[in-house]
């Protein structure tokens, strides 16, 4: 052979290397196969931005493949062939969106910010494929009139109805000229809320204030300074503090800062949130409106409020707005109060003013030390995270009989999460997965939640268990100093595990109503009931150690925590309260010719509204009912729920707090149930009676 062929076949080889190594590299789309995970945890590893929008497409195929095997089957419809077929109606576009969403909310880098706006479109395409299908729905109304002749279990006739409502409440049985305007509609309020999620994540993370002189940070806690010297630091600003509107960082500014200037620039650069400037929202919610308006009269309603309430146990605005009314008085009533004992304190250290949004937190600090002698600083160091979550996971075990086993090797999409078995405390059957991500950053929104990436019930292979997760912006460890929790965090941290656990325990054979797929109205319940035992001597006692000596918490303080439990409830009554009437006005305009600044001022005169309290969100960052349909005309929910978890919490008081007998019922009737039975009922069988408003009151202190 010559050099020359000698030279040709070594370049030769050398590219057949070279492919054959690219294909044994070649990247796999981890949407598109079952998980071989354990559990079906996702692999977050093998995951990239450039997976979503592929998997999203092809799930859309799969599915318009199953929804035409469901059309063209000749038998007669019946549950088999027409309702479990939906439950799995794309494996693949499930996998994909539950990742898409969480990553949505938790981990919106620059790359997958911009691939959402192609994805959020397709997602909404694959709402309506399925949906608005008229040969669908056609199927799913045979088996919805035969329901009671088929010999269905009563859970499977509860399925098929809520099938049937649910794709009636989407628009199946409109005419296709109006199908049609409901796609546009429902097109364009996509966009707008991918818009105004965009420009509150970009305003919230791009505001920040600067403290040059030292003395100005007077007041505030050791833990806030360091993280505000850190910020800065991260900013190239060494020697200096900076704080922002993320949570851990406002929050104790208003809270404890002496500085009266400091505390007034970190709350109107909160309440102007996403109000001006290239982020600014109000245009986005002047468009939301008027579509939610147009889609309601599509649907045949007066306006948004009727549409949304008329899906609830509420029924209908007047009933949601007559039991916010029920509260929300008394709760101002109760804030006046609060403001008159402020206003002492401000007299009595000369202070020439009357006391303003931004000295609430501070003043109200300060009220609670005269009258309670509590100062939360002394209460922080037996709040770590790590005792916290122990006190957490131990009255789950007490509870409901279940044990959290950490899995250091499970996937994980950032190593700051934690990923727990969840398991029989006796048996050790695995019930679970639990995940955590309790730190803010840059590409997180603000608050907390949870939800979940697997649903319990029946799958195309069989039934699995669920996995859920819990996601925080919690005071992160500073220095040497472990992540010492407000006790507001404290509380946030037991709500939404309460969320967790009607997933985690879910008996519900299907997914479309297992775990949290309950009426809007109920959901809140269990994640508010739960919050009681954060503070509860007897479990305080097992949890709250000081994170350096390893001290229990001192009786005293356990005593002042529990008698301040209703100190400032006019006020934190008032602006959730006051947040939800705002909500239902929204639902109600047809929004034409709307000024949202001045909407507000409107509805704030009208209902009453204190000028020392703001709503808990004011509308350009009030995500809950504009980030996208969750809440919107359903913030009220927080409030009936409440209704629910302080008439529950009574008997739990009555019986004792760890009662096996009262744990169980609440166990087998509210978190193990989802929506297999309707919510009253099982609310009845675990309490005994029909709910009862003033236990809310009683609870709130504004009754005996």
């Amino acid at each position: 052979m010559n050099n020359r062929l000698i030279k040709i076949a070594t370049v030769l080889l050398i590219c057949i290397t070279n492919f054959q190594l690219a294909m044994s590299q070649q990247h796999t789309n981890p949407f598109l196969t079952t998980y071989d995970t354990k559990y079906g945890i996702p692999p977050f590893d093998q995951i990239k931005t450039e997976d979503f929008i592929p998997a999203i497409k092809a799930g859309i195929e799969q599915q318009a493949q199953n929804i035409n095997a469901i059309i063209v089957n000749r038998a007669v419809p019946d549950f088999d062939n027409t309702i479990l077929p939906l439950e799995n109606i794309s494996p693949i576009l499930d996998r994909v969106a539950t990742v898409f969403y969480h990553y949505d909310s938790a981990l919106s880098t620059d790359e997958f910010a911009s691939m959402a706006e192609e994805a959020i479109p397709l997602l909404n395409e694959a709402s309506n494929q399925i949906n608005l299908n008229e040969q669908l729905f056609n199927k799913i109304k045979a088996v919805y009139e035969r329901r009671n002749e088929m010999g269905l279990t009563p859970v499977q006739v509860r399925v098929v109805e809520k099938y049937y409502r649910e794709f009636a409440e989407q628009g199946a049985t409109l005419s296709p000229e109006k199908k049609q305007q409901l796609i546009k509609v429902n097109d364009e309020l996509s966009k707008l809320f991918i818009q105004y999620n965009k420009n509150l994540l970009n305003a919230t993370n791009s505001f920040f204030v600067t403290v040059y002189d030292k003395k100005d940070l007077a007041g505030l806690p050791e833990s806030s300074v360091a993280m505000a010297a850190e910020d800065a630091r991260e900013r190239g600003l060494d020697g200096l503090w900076v704080f922002t509107l993320h949570g851990p960082s406002r929050l104790p500014v208003l809270q404890y800062a002496d500085n009266r200037g400091l505390r007034e620039a970190l709350y109107k650069g909160y309440t102007s949130l996403a109000s001006y400037g290239d982020n600014n929202n109000y245009p986005v919610i002047q468009e939301i409106v008027k579509l939610r308006a147009e889609k309601a009269r599509i649907m045949g309603f007066d306006n948004f409020a009727q549409m949304m309430t008329s899906r609830v146990m509420a029924g209908t605005p007047e009933a949601a707005t007559d039991l916010l009314l029920q509260v929300f008085e008394p709760a101002v009533k109760r804030s006046g109060e609060e403001v008159a004992d402020m206003q002492a304190i401000i007299d009595s250290e000369g202070g020439d003013f009357k006391v303003a949004p931004w000295d609430y937190y501070y003043y109200a600090e300060k009220v609670k030390k005269q009258k309670y002698d509590l100062d939360e600083s002394e209460v922080r160091p037996y709040f770590s995270l790590e005792n916290v979550l122990n006190g957490l996971f131990t009255a789950a075990e007490r509870l409901y009989g279940i044990k959290m086993v950490e899995m250091p090797d499970a996937p994980k999409y950032m190593d700051e999460v934690t990923v727990y078995d969840v398991v029989d405390s006796k048996s050790g059957e695995h019930v679970a997965v639990f995940m955590t991500d309790y730190f803010p950053r840059a590409t997180k929104r603000q608050g907390a939640w949870m939800d979940q990436m697997q649903s319990s019930g029946l799958y195309e292979d069989g039934t699995r268990r669920p996995i859920v997760y819990n996601v925080g912006n919690f005071t992160r460890p500073a220095g040497d100093t472990p992540a010492l929790l407000t006790i507001d965090e404290v509380e946030t941290t037991f709500h939404e595990f309460g969320h967790a656990l009607q997933s985690i325990l879910s008996q519900a054979p299907y997914r479309s109503i297992a775990g949290t797929n309950v009426d809007r109205d109920y959901v809140e319940m269990c994640s508010q009931i739960n919050e009681h035992w954060a503070f509860s001597p007897e479990l305080l006692k097992l949890y709250a150690k000081h994170y350096n000596t390893g001290e229990v918490i001192p009786d005293e303080l356990i005593e002042k925590l529990n008698n301040s439990s209703k100190f400032n409830q006019g006020f934190v009554t008032t602006e959730l309260a006051g947040a939800a009437l705002l909500d239902m006005e929204w639902a109600k305009t047809d929004g034409s010719d709307i000024d949202v600044p001045l909407f507000e001022e409107t509805v704030a005169e009208k209902i009453g509204m204190p000028k020392e309290i703001t709503f808990r969100y004011r509308s350009p960052y009030f995500k809950h009912i504009f980030g996208d349909d969750g809440y919107a005309a359903g913030y009220y929910t927080y409030l009936w729920a409440q209704v629910l978890e302080a008439d529950a919490w009574e008997l739990f008081e009555q019986n004792g707090i760890f009662d096996p007998a009262t744990a169980e019922s609440f166990k087998t009737n509210i978190l193990q149930t989802g929506d297999t039975e309707d919510p009253m009922v099982l609310f009845q069988r675990f309490r005994g009676h029909k709910p009862d408003a003033h236990a809310l009151l009683r609870l709130r202190g504004f009754e005996n």
